[in-house]
């Protein structure tokens, strides 16, 4: 079963504001929420982990780029 966390929870794992969460989401870039209740709502805990296990993983690799791009301007 999957396990549901609420906004505060979502805000404490991405260190995001609710306005960041909600803006990413309309821009296609954060999981999106769903509808649990009239009012209420919660994502899928597994999908805002990979979505920051995706950031670390982008930054590894930019970071792995640039060195290799210093090394070949080095050499040069």
């Amino acid at each position: 079963m999957k396990t549901i966390i609420k906004l505060p929870e979502v805000m404490a794992i991405t260190t995001f504001s609710r306005s960041t969460i909600y803006r990413l989401i309309e821009m296609g870039e954060f999981p999106i929420q769903i509808k649990l209740a009239e009012r209420s709502i919660g994502w899928i805990e597994q999908e805002v982990e990979d979505y920051m296990e995706n950031k670390i993983n982008e930054r590894e690799v930019v970071h792995e780029v640039t060195e290799l791009v210093d090394l070949e301007v080095k050499s040069c």
